[in-house]
């Protein structure tokens, strides 16, 4: 009986699903026919400066299938071309079935504000306005043109028109979402600006005040950053703990170590419930940094006394201090502890041993991480290849280990001739000019098929001339770096291998 009766509602759920899997394929993205979209983008960039008429002649002739994504795809064909977009957009407007929407809008006043067009975006931005279809993304894509182009009082008077000649009103949600913007591009003097303008119709809250400071931090300005602070503090707000490790941590890379840890101190005076283990990890990375060992170990005992379990960050940042230090032993004993390293204790390993010129341990330490399952970055390499090379790259009569002949041949492999040439004249100018080798660069220009066998011929050659370790690695990078479809075949053969 209770089966009979469980059947009917799960026959019931089945039915609702397929019929909701139906609906959602109904409404699904009518893909769009690259061949028209490679029609209608040709027409647009030859006939751009055409008269309007003629322009439409052809835009008619091509035949194609008018959507919103077809729209979308458009502006991506001319990211940074305003007129094309535009144009397109005029020719959209003659045709009565189709009417745009806000990401369609936003979409083409994202390419008119990338194009610097500034009177065109403040017109196509008020007849947004207009036909109510503003959103947040409108007013970041707005304002971030206009405070790029140094328009501050029209940044202030975008605000003004969309809340009182639109009818949009005045909101802090809006006007965080625009100072978040702003502050990210590193435009947050021009963020500042705004708030302050507006002050008088939107009250900034703690958020407002939280991206200015970090945004200040992110340029470097401790005294403009500072004063954000006070003025948070004076309006009644309480720097969250994210604004106050920010502001440690710049003052920190300022080297103004003495401050970041009297805000520490504050910290532990009056809001000891408040501090958390990110907060310990930014002071204990510091301190290992500049070799303060025992104050690090003072203030981890302390959190690990008041019950914060430390992760691998912490622990990683800790093994590094320890073998800056010289004391080996001791970071071999507190990494082997770990029950899960992850990444970062392995680079605080690979990062401390290297600074103890132990380039071969520190090898061994990345074929351990491999062993155990822990996937190396690009980072990783780069560390790896500055240890065992310099941070200029090995030079000498070898041509197996003469990495500018290398570098330059992979600049001209990826059509890099310019650059290629740059980095010769540097070479050759080399008693006034030291170049430094760029292992990211190198690394990158090979990340293909070409560099999976150029590293594997690589590997081979250092073996020959005793370099195991160095071979290793661009033997363990050719393998990870093989193109997409390779390492979908090498899958697929472990797959049939296990059945």
């Amino acid at each position: 009986m209770k089966a009979r009766t469980l059947a009917k509602p799960l026959k019931n759920l089945f039915s609702h699903l397929h019929l909701h899997l139906r609906t959602l394929s109904t409404n699904s993205i009518t893909p769009v026919d690259e061949s028209q979209l490679l029609r209608v983008s040709t027409v647009l960039y030859q006939q751009q400066n055409s008269p309007q008429p003629q322009l439409h002649t052809h835009l008619h002739r091509c035949q194609f299938q008018l959507t919103h994504e077809f729209f979308l795809q458009i502006c991506n064909k001319f990211p940074l071309s305003w007129k094309p977009v535009y144009r397109f957009f005029q020719f959209t407007q003659t045709q009565p079935q189709f009417n745009h929407t806000s990401t369609t809008y936003n979409k083409m006043l994202d390419v008119i504000g990338k194009s610097k067009n500034i009177e065109l975006l403040w017109e196509v931005a008020n007849e947004m306005g207009r036909r109510g279809i503003v959103d947040c993304r409108t007013y970041r894509i707005a304002l971030s043109t206009l405070a790029s182009a140094r328009e501050l009082k029209r940044c202030v008077e975008f605000f003004h028109v969309m809340g009182n000649g639109y009818g949009l009103g005045y909101s802090v949600e809006r006007l965080n979402e625009v100072v978040e913007s702003l502050c990210k591009s590193g435009l947050v003097v021009e963020a500042i600006y705004v708030v302050k303008k507006l002050r008088d119709c939107v009250r900034p809250n703690g958020l407002s005040y939280k991206w200015l400071v970090f945004g200040f931090c992110d340029v470097g300005d401790l005294v403009e950053a500072s004063k954000v602070w006070n003025l948070m503090v004076e309006d009644g707000f309480e720097p969250g703990t994210d604004v106050v490790e920010k502001m440690m941590e710049t003052l920190f890379k300022n080297n103004r170590f003495n401050e970041g840890l009297n805000l520490f101190q504050t910290m532990r005076v009056g809001r000891i419930n408040d501090l958390g283990l990110s907060t310990y990890r930014v002071v204990i990375k510091w301190m290992c940094k500049v070799g303060k060992l025992s104050q690090a170990r003072m203030v981890f005992d302390e959190m690990r006394q008041r019950g914060i379990h430390a992760d691998n960050a912490t622990m990683g940042c800790l093994v590094y201090g320890l073998l800056a230090k010289g004391r080996v032993r001791e970071a071999y004993v507190i990494a082997e502890g770990l029950e899960k390293p992850d990444i970062n204790v392995y680079h605080g390993m690979i990062k401390g041993l290297l600074r103890l010129r132990k380039p071969n341990e520190a090898t061994q330490v990345f074929r351990e991480m491999i062993k155990k399952g822990c996937e190396p970055t690009m980072h990783t390499y780069v560390m790896l290849l500055q240890g065992h090379l310099g941070k200029r790259g090995r030079k000498g009569s070898d041509p197996l280990v003469n990495f500018d002949t290398i570098f330059v041949g992979g600049l001209v492999k990826a059509g890099k001739s310019l650059e290629a040439t740059k980095y010769v004249e540097r070479v050759i100018n080399r008693q006034l000019e030291v170049p430094r080798f760029d292992y990211n660069r190198f690394l990158h220009y090979y990340s293909n098929e070409e560099g999976v066998v150029m590293f594997e011929v690589m590997a081979k050659k250092l073996r020959e001339v005793g370099l195991f370790d160095l071979a290793d690695i661009f033997e363990r990078y050719g393998e990870k770096m093989a193109t997409r479809d390779r390492r979908r075949n090498r899958a697929t053969e472990v797959i049939e291998s296990e059945n």
